[in-house]
């Protein structure tokens, strides 16, 4: 064979392995691209999709509160705070009105209340979305058409007020904090154009002569109206529950606290009523319920349905989905003066505060902690109460559905379902717990005004208000 034709035979098999290296690699990278977008598909769900798998969870007599009313026609400016002073006056007289009435929704389809059943209070702000999956998730608990379901509002939204009136489960009643920002826009307790800056110094302020000069809080700062109304408003609705409404006057059951972003199990009463049970048997000096947590994973299998711990309360742990009863509201209340002039603006860090160094701790049977501690914690190891906000008062996102957040919790009830109901708790106690050290507020409550109302609110006393 010629040269020519060998180097000519060699070109032709380097050509043809080249061009089948090149076939393999695109084709290789075409795989790789479709196998990343089905991952990536998978791992973040379209809104469309997790849309989907949310209605798909909710039975079809319910999408009737998940749905969007359309024919409010004051419902933008009752939430954006461009009311008019007629409008405003309006709002105030409903308020009162429905105050003094003290209407209890379906009484008539439901009876009286026992005076041991569950109450239910809602603190309701402006976020509609949440409440609705809250509703969704109430109407589908057993037992629900026991309870009395109060919702405590500081905002007067018409299309809130149309959804709270169509439940129709269980008995409903509607209570309005009178004194919020959205009554009192420019005045005290709302943003007085005369208050000081929040961040002005203590020395320009008295130039300034503004009105709240002599008392920022213990950080320099003065008070923000947006933040000291949460704490004014749990307190105020838990003196109206516990000693001012007709109907709960002399209630002796359980009072549990939500808020319009928490999620319930089916269970929850269920488990609730087994843990009243248990305290009066094994454990009388719990004297706080917590059906919720703040971890990421949750855990219903074997018997981690069933767990209990028993544990010193914590604010930042045993705040979501509490309960107690009236013997701890009269302890509460008579650290009151404590509780209104604590220089923080978090109604739990206030608690805190009052069990460490007001509330003497209780006596009885049952193993508890060593602690000094006024307000001891049972809390279910697997939640039966979720929080389900992304976006509130410390938190802002794009996106403040939480429809992926929602859905994930559905799923985790739905595949739970075979493990709820437990018969009977098992208790783990916590081992010695050292006495923790008497922290310093957060601040924002320095404000003597803020500090009078909250106590005025507690005698039950008329604060003259502009």
């Amino acid at each position: 064979m010629k040269a020519s034709s060998i180097v000519g035979v060699g070109n032709t098999c380097r050509g043809a392995l080249t061009r089948t290296l090149v076939l393999v690699f695109l084709a290789t990278f075409l795989w790789l691209q479709i196998y990343v977008i089905n991952l990536t598909t998978r791992d973040w769900p379209s809104q469309t999709t997790a849309n989907e798998t949310l209605y798909s969870l909710v039975p079809q007599e319910l999408h009737r509160f998940l749905k969007e009313r359309h024919n409010a026609s004051a419902t933008t400016n009752a939430t954006s705070g461009c009311l008019t002073n007629p409008e405003i006056s309006e709002i105030r007289q409903n308020i009162d009105r429905i105050n003094s009435e003290q209407r209890v929704y379906n009484e008539e389809a439901f009876g009286p209340l026992s005076p041991d059943a569950p109450v239910i209070v809602v603190q309701v702000h402006t976020r509609l979305i949440y409440l609705r999956h809250l509703i969704v998730s109430l109407a589908q608990a057993k037992d629900i058409e026991q309870t009395l379901l109060i919702f405590s509002h500081d905002v007067w939204d018409p299309d809130i007020n149309y959804l709270v009136q169509s439940v129709d489960f269980c008995r409903v009643m509607q209570i309005f904090y009178p004194h919020s920002i959205q009554t009192h826009p420019h005045t005290f307790p709302g943003e007085d154009p005369h208050d000081c800056p929040r961040n002005i110094r203590k020395e320009q302020a008295l130039l300034l002569k503004c009105t709240n000069a002599q008392h920022p809080d213990l950080y320099g700062h003065y008070r923000e109206a947006k933040f000291t109304q949460t704490k004014h408003h749990w307190w105020w609705k838990a003196n109206r529950v516990f000693d001012q409404l007709t109907v709960t006057r002399n209630h002796t059951g359980m009072i549990l606290f939500l808020e319009e972003d928490h999620y319930v199990a089916e269970d929850f009463l269920h488990v609730l009523r087994l843990m009243e049970r248990t305290c009066k048997h094994s454990c009388e000096r719990c004297n706080v319920l917590t059906l919720g947590t703040y971890l990421k994973t949750y855990n219903y299998y074997s018997d981690f349905s069933r767990k209990a711990e028993v544990t010193p309360w914590i604010s930042s742990k045993h705040n979501m989905g509490m309960a107690f009863n009236r013997v701890t509201w009269t302890k509460l209340k008579k650290c009151a003066s404590l509780f209104c002039s604590y220089d923080d603006y978090n109604w739990d860090w206030s608690l805190q505060r009052v069990a460490q160094s007001c509330i003497p701790p209780s006596k009885g049977a049952g193993a508890v902690p060593r602690v000094d501690s006024g307000l001891i914690a049972m809390m279910m190891r697997a939640p039966r109460v979720f929080h389900i906000g992304e976006c509130g008062v410390h938190h802002k996102k794009n996106n403040c559905e939480s429809t992926a957040v929602i859905a994930k919790v559905r799923n985790v009830l739905k595949s739970a379902r075979n493990h709820l109901y437990p018969t009977q708790l098992t208790l783990t106690v916590a081992g010695m717990v050292p006495k923790k050290k008497l922290r310093k507020g957060n601040g924002g409550w320095g404000d003597l005004r803020d500090q009078d109302l909250c106590w005025n609110i507690t005698l039950n006393t008329d604060l003259v208000l502009p």
